[in-house]
């Protein structure tokens, strides 16, 4: 970590300049507000939202669906996630928009057929997108719903660009056939007989339809009506037990936001069923250590970073959706205790790492959930959202309605299953057992920091499964401890630990010695490809202007400040 400052400098004059809102502030003072996203097409349509008189919420909404077009191999209506707001009165909402489980859903639903939680009808929960994003604008909003929606329709209909993010992403999903080869999927994605290459225009007509129908009617629309029944109709010819019933009676939760103070800062995150808890866990361990940001430290400092993750990552095997665990609000606020806190450093060693049983006496499985996207939003009034949406893996389920063009989600596999232990031998935790109505676990991270005088600081999430945790740390570890700029803090080389499997992995830009020094201490050391994880971040300075920074390991995020 000594060598992140320059390692960020390098990578940014490399070219990553343009994936940060550094470059517009050079021609204007960047005082009205801030996004980022992994689209740089999609955050400019939520800066064009601020500059004709919309806050950060009509920002993000807008820049939310423009995602969801672009990046639909991970996101878009058929899918949810959560969002943390910071009114401009400085109060804290958190939205739980998640996909929950249908009516007809049970616990060993997917006994001896597991793939069927992961393609096809049967693998979707109840989508929650459009309902998370109207209650955001519905309550924050200042534009009329249609303008913040119809940009989106302009992208999916007129058409964009493959860039290298779809085209990775198509070639990672193997086999990626039904991309051709169904006639629902070849509209889109295969309209000349072959699969879009990088470069080439691909629309989304269909979906623009859809996404139009929903700005002049509301979200209603794609609960109920045409929408809904093609929907349904969809699910249940690929053996799915979603109904009408469940699309109609989905709505979002408001839950109480997790927070801790670190370093003199607050910092607020997400509760359960998202894991903001596990990430303030860790940096509430970490805080007890004077010289966490001593550049000098830097070998210590990483090992006690990867002891307080594990120890989090051990707690947050007994989390699940808290309108189905009992006592799981009692257990949240005992994790980010000081007592807690003081506990788990007293059994950190700085000389030597430990057995994973040490950290998860029950062995139960850290899930590994693939497929996110994070988006940042902010304005001059304070309003702050940092969002994270998801169809979980990569393309959903596998499954789009052909009538409307939307990709339906494979949520239902973030819900543990009875009797099938996982790769590394870890049982299925019982809170995140499948239930109707349940929302299932998920690594989710959104953080916003305030000053200790309560104003808005920086904005922060990631993308990335189980390693949004960690990547969510680790940027709030380098703006707060080591003064990084957004830009800076993003191109940092990440680390990264789950507990289970029992490893540490470092990107190759990682300092040597520093990995070399954990290795000494009996941690089992991997080394990975940067990209694994994703994060979008912004940041209010105390001369009243902003900066925000994409995630430079996607070739084509975008952070502007205006």
């Amino acid at each position: 970590m000594s060598s992140f400052k320059s390692i960020a400098a390098a990578v940014l004059q490399l070219g990553f300049l343009a994936n940060t809102g550094l470059a517009r502030s050079c021609e204007r003072v960047p005082r009205l507000g801030a996004v980022a996203s992994e689209s740089s097409v999609c955050s400019k349509i939520g800066t064009d939202l601020l500059q004709a008189g919309g806050n950060a919420a009509d920002a993000l909404v807008g820049t939310v669906l423009c995602v969801g077009v672009i990046g639909m191999y991970h996101s878009g209506i058929g899918g949810g996630g959560f969002m943390l707001v910071r009114g401009s009165n400085g109060k804290y909402e958190y939205i739980d928009f998640r996909e929950t489980a249908p009516a007809a859903a049970f616990e060993d639903m997917y006994k001896n057929n597991t793939d069927a939680s992961i393609y096809g009808g049967l693998a979707s929960g109840v989508p929650g997108e459009l309902r998370g994003l109207e209650y955001l604008h519905k309550n924050y909003g200042k534009l009329p719903w249609a303008d913040v929606v119809k940009p989106a329709v302009k992208v999916a209909r007129e058409g964009f660009e493959v860039t290298e993010d779809l085209v990775k992403y198509i070639e990672s999903t193997t086999p990626n056939d039904f991309l051709k080869d169904d006639p629902a999927w070849a509209i889109d994605f295969a309209p000349n007989g072959y699969i879009v290459k990088l470069g080439e225009t691909i629309t989304r007509k269909r979906y623009a339809d859809t996404l139009e129908v929903i700005a002049n009617e509301g979200a209603d629309a794609f609960y109920t009506g045409a929408i809904a029944k093609a929907t349904i109709a969809t699910l249940q010819a690929n053996n799915g037990t979603m109904t009408l019933d469940d699309l109609k009676n989905y709505t979002v939760a408001i839950r109480k936001p997790a927070e801790i103070k670190y370093r003199g800062y607050k910092l607020t995150s997400l509760s359960a069923p998202a894991s903001g808890v596990v990430a303030l866990s860790a940096l509430k361990i970490v805080d007890g250590y004077e010289d966490f940001g001593n550049p000098a430290a830097v070998n210590l400092t990483t090992h006690r970073l990867d002891e307080a993750l594990k120890f989090a990552y051990g707690q947050r095997s007994e989390l699940g959706d808290p309108s189905f665990v009992e006592g799981l609000d009692e257990y949240q606020e005992s994790m980010l205790s000081d007592a807690t806190a003081a506990e788990v450093r007293s059994k950190i060693s700085d000389f030597k790492t430990q057995n994973v049983s040490y950290y998860d006496p029950k062995g139960l499985e850290s899930l590994d959930t693939p497929g996110t996207s994070h988006v940042v939003a902010a304005d001059k009034s304070g309003l702050a959202i940092s969002l994270t949406t998801t169809i979980n893996l990569i393309f959903g389920s596998q499954l789009i309605v052909p009538e409307t063009g939307v990709i339906m989600n494979d949520e239902m596999n973030d819900f543990s299953i009875p009797g099938s232990n996982n790769a590394f031998g870890y049982v299925p935790s019982p809170a995140n057992f499948i239930r109707p109505g349940k929302r299932p676990l998920s690594s989710i991270s959104g953080t916003i920091v305030e000053t200790a005088d309560g104003k808005l600081y920086f904005v922060i999430g990631a993308a990335g499964g189980s390693r949004i945790i960690t990547a969510t740390i680790q940027n709030i570890h380098h703006v707060i401890d080591q003064n990084f700029t957004t830009a800076e803090a993003l191109a940092a080389p990440r680390l990264h630990d789950q507990l289970s499997p029992p490893q540490i992995s470092f990107e190759y830009s990682y300092d040597n010695s520093t990995v070399a020094y954990l290795k000494s201490l009996g941690h089992n050391v991997t080394w990975v490809a940067p990209g694994q994880s994703t994060a979008q971040g912004l940041r209010l300075l105390p001369n009243g202007t902003f900066e925000a920074a994409g995630e430079p390991r996607q070739a084509n995020s975008g952070g502007f400040a205006v």
